[in-house]
């Protein structure tokens, strides 16, 4: 399981790790049962504290992703089925609305950051194609 931390976006940490996990999951990445590493093992290879990770697995038991198995460690959910396609717009606009802040940041108008983005659809238009 892949999770990269940044600490420059401005989204706290544990946030940060909930929504790659229900990225993982949602994309399928992370199957119904699969295992999350232990939280001191998680926090460890993220260098965070273990209570950033902990809370994170909470909001994910709340949110119904994972489950937590007395003794055994947290699983993602046997209900957590590929997200509904509400879910994963919510998850992209988050994204979006990140990527426009930052934009905005740098003094990039919108249609100069649309023509960037269809400017790397075709790049991975091109990609996908030579495989």
């Amino acid at each position: 399981m892949r999770i990269h931390i940044s600490t420059t976006d401005g989204v706290p940490i544990y946030q940060q790790i909930v929504n790659q996990i229900k990225y993982l999951v949602a994309s399928g990445s992370l199957a119904p049962g699969a295992e999350l590493p232990a939280i001191r093992v998680l926090a460890e290879r993220l260098i965070v504290n273990p209570n950033t990770v902990a809370r994170a697995y909470r909001e994910l038991e709340t949110a119904g992703v994972v489950e937590k198995r007395r003794t055994a460690g947290t699983f993602v959910s046997d209900q957590a089925t590929p997200l509904a396609r509400r879910e994963r717009l919510k998850i992209l606009a988050e994204r979006v609305d990140a990527l426009l802040a930052e934009a905005g940041q740098m003094a990039i108008s919108f249609d100069e950051l649309l023509t960037l983005v269809r400017q790397r659809q075709t790049v991975l238009e091109s990609s996908r194609a030579q495989e």
